[in-house]
């Protein structure tokens, strides 16, 4: 079965007073590779057992090679992945991602994150709720699993 039905339209982001969702991809690698390292720890804590990801010595052309990945998967419908920027765009606060679903009763899994240094600002909350409502309210899927957050690894 695939992912998504054919002749779904993929449903622009949302974008708020604070931050938006745009597709990622390469024009966003150096914006990336300072969110990613500099939040390292964090991340691996939320998904390095899950991905293997970040690793302590990723390189920033590795990082060019996963977001030209992210965009071309993207484009075929396989899964999608966005930045969360500031609304001038100059600077990556995090990502959030959609997949199918590895899990059994679910129709597609859902992952977000923002820099360690927003942590404490309650950003990742509003990230959070923002995508929360807009995969529930314009996406196609019944049951989406949160890995990490709502459901163990």
């Amino acid at each position: 079965m695939a992912f998504l039905p054919r002749d779904f339209a993929i449903p622009e982001p949302p974008a708020t007073d604070e931050f938006l969702l745009t597709p990622l991809g390469v024009e966003h690698l150096v914006l990336d590779y300072d969110a990613v390292m500099s939040s390292r720890e964090r991340l691996w804590q939320l998904f390095g057992d899950a991905w293997g990801w970040p690793a302590a010595d990723l390189t920033l052309m590795q990082d060019l090679v996963d977001l030209g990945w992210h965009r071309k998967e993207f484009q075929l419908r396989r899964s999608f992945n966005w930045a969360v920027l500031r609304p001038d765009r100059g600077e990556l606060l995090g990502c959030c991602y959609l997949d199918p679903s590895e899990r059994g009763g679910f129709d597609a899994e859902a992952f977000y994150w923002v820099r360690s240094d927003r942590i404490a600002s309650g950003l990742e909350v509003r990230v959070g709720t923002v995508f929360r409502c807009w995969i529930a309210s314009a996406w196609p899927f019944t049951r989406v699993a949160f890995p990490g957050r709502d459901q163990p690894w």
